[in-house]
């Protein structure tokens, strides 16, 4: 509907534009109006067809933008969760997986989730990913409003990540501990699916 609110102007504009080009090209026709005003509507009519598109373009891309810092404020929130995570699969010599892949690269999720069914992280790890839940858990329940402002679908499955944290920070064993962290990561791969 709103690509319909778009494009109609242009048309509009675009046809009326071509019209009056072709009647202004007929030498045919004379008089005051065709010499005066035909042109003056031709002009017109082509600073309408660009003006919408291009202020369209502009506010387009600006709303994209905006959307993204949103989505990267929201992924960014649980950075803390998902670096005790890959800390905590990491192998004796290597190396934890940079902070700005952690928080962009959907990627990343799969690989854990993958990890987590291959492998138990030790009680420590665990123990660190609960403390970490537990803090973090404030700072994303506040930020259900920003999801909101994305869609009412992201908004949903931000409760759901919040929902999982919460689990997380309650957990009493390792067997709950680790279905709330194989849980959230589940909700943080169905809210990068949404895309912004």
């Amino acid at each position: 509907m709103n690509r319909f609110w778009l494009l109609a102007p242009m048309l509009i504009f675009g046809a009326c534009g071509i019209g009056l080009w072709l009647m202004f090209l007929n030498p045919n026709l004379t008089g005051p109006f065709y010499d005066d005003l035909v042109p003056e509507l031709v002009s017109f009519c082509i600073e309408g067809f660009i003006l919408i598109g291009l202020l369209t373009l502009i506010q387009r891309s600006r709303e994209q933008a905006r959307r993204r810092e949103l989505w990267l404020s929201l992924r960014g929130s649980f950075r803390d969760l998902l670096s005790r995570l890959d800390i905590a699969f990491l192998e004796p010599n290597g190396e934890p997986r940079p902070s700005r892949e952690l928080e962009t690269d959907p990627k990343v999720i799969d690989r854990l989730l993958e990890q987590l069914e291959l492998k138990h992280p030790d009680l420590e790890s665990l123990v660190a990913l609960k403390r970490e839940g537990d803090e973090t858990l404030a700072l994303t329940r506040d930020l259900v409003a920003v999801a909101a402002q994305l869609s009412a679908t992201h908004m949903n499955w931000w409760i759901a990540i919040v929902d999982s944290i919460r689990s997380l920070a309650e957990a009493r064993d390792r067997e709950s501990l680790e279905q709330s962290v194989h849980q959230m990561l589940i909700n943080i791969r169905e809210f990068d699916r949404l895309d912004y």
